[in-house]
């Protein structure tokens, strides 16, 4: 039985579940759900993922929430599926602090630009520029240490590239085709990391899916 994911490629959460898939090469069917019409707090729904958010997903009998949860499983559970995302020869403790660095300090402000950039005017609601004023000052001084890290490192956890780099991409994606693009572009060793990272086949297939 092919696993399923459950949301809409809008989502960057729904992204990022789908890119481990991608990366490890895995067959999935994503089975949309209608968040306008709230069927994703439907009692179908619900007994996917209680707090009636998307991501869900399915693996058999196994059903998960969260989209790091799953991103997670996926590249535990087949770790010897497609590329490795949890590679040995990356420092443990590097990985799992820049997992944690990106739920905690990156992903807060860049979800909110893009949700205010990208998504609201997609679905007829009015941008807060104040709000992404205050997040891209934020996430300006997120970035600024990530350059100073990349100029020491290729990849986030180190010489290889890992799910801390993964589950990255889906928020740097939308915030390229957004007018907030120079956080990233402005920032070499940043910029570089991405022109590496975006140029894996299993990316490239993933931004296919993504309506923006």
């Amino acid at each position: 039985m092919a696993m399923k994911v459950y949301g809409v490629t809008l989502s960057s959460n729904v992204v990022r579940s789908i890119a481990a898939l991608n990366e490890k090469g895995l067959e999935y069917e994503l089975c949309p759900v209608d968040l306008s019409t709230g069927a994703h707090k439907k009692p179908e729904f619900l007994a996917l993922n209680p707090f009636g958010q998307i991501p869900a997903f399915q693996d058999g009998d196994v059903a998960i929430f969260e989209s790091r949860a799953i991103s997670r499983y996926v590249a535990t559970k087949y770790k010897e599926s497609g590329g490795d995302l949890l590679p040995v020869t990356v420092s443990c403790a590097q990985l799992e602090t820049w997992l944690q660095v990106e739920s905690s300090q990156f992903n807060p402000s860049i979800s909110e630009i893009n949700f205010e950039l990208t998504i609201k005017p997609m679905i007829g609601m009015t941008t807060d520029m104040s709000n992404v004023e205050k997040k891209a000052e934020k996430l300006s001084a997120v970035l600024d240490v990530y350059e100073a890290h990349l100029a020491k490192n290729k990849y986030i956890a180190g010489d290889a590239f890992t799910l801390a780099d993964l589950n990255h991409m889906p928020d740097i994606y939308l915030l390229l085709k957004s007018a907030k693009a120079d956080l990233i572009t402005s920032r070499p060793h940043v910029k570089a990391w991405w022109d590496d990272i975006s140029a894996r086949p299993a990316w490239k297939k993933t931004a296919a899916s993504i309506p923006v």
